[in-house]
């Protein structure tokens, strides 16, 4: 009897901090309430990502560097960025125009039912969380940008925080000192 009242108070001690685990991964993977698309402008190196599939996670950690510019918008819910990315030594860019809907977006000309996107809350405060469900939610993509190529310590660990609370595989961090920008200038120096 003592045993079984032990466990029952035990049991009902630690329910609390059960529900409490949750509930903080659902604040570190919470969607921006309202995104500015000012806030977005200029370019932002990709600091690190995660990739739920295994094989494209193993793609994304051979890239050397990437980045992403959005263009200056005059229109609150569309806008459009390049990606830039740098891998074995080539550069590759492309440009999207997407439409912004509060924190997420779309990507216009695409078929919506198959990705949803959307920015992430996160306390660094000139850093973009991006969050992609590919094939409705079988996939998901995972990226941390920054107005600087190297963050601190405390920004990374909130970010695998982050990565955890989804379940995903250990982030894949960007080496700092490649950029996409002096790798392309370098480039063209040889032709």
């Amino acid at each position: 009897m003592i045993s079984a009242v032990a466990f029952l108070l035990a049991f009902l001690c630690l329910s609390p901090l059960s529900h409490a685990a949750p509930l903080a991964c659902e604040e570190l993977v919470r969607p921006l309430d309202q995104l500015d698309p000012r806030h977005l402008e200029g370019k932002w190196a990709l600091v690190a990502g995660s990739l739920s599939h295994p094989p494209f996670l193993e793609r994304f950690r051979q890239r050397d560097s990437a980045s992403v510019s959005y263009a200056s918008s005059t229109s609150e819910t569309s806008i459009s960025y390049t990606r830039s990315l740098r891998l074995h030594g080539n550069c590759t860019y492309n440009t999207y125009n997407i439409t912004l809907e509060g924190s997420s977006f779309t990507y216009d000309g695409t078929d919506k039912s198959n990705l949803s996107a959307a920015y992430i809350h996160t306390s660094c405060h000139d850093c973009m969380l991006m969050r992609m469900d590919v094939e409705s939610g079988k996939r998901i993509h995972f990226y941390l940008f920054s107005r600087r190529r190297e963050l601190k310590q405390e920004e990374m660990e909130e970010f695998k925080a982050q990565v955890e609370c989804l379940n995903m595989p250990p982030p894949a961090v960007m080496d700092p000192t490649k950029d996409t920008d002096r790798e392309t200038r370098k480039d063209a120096r040889k032709d």
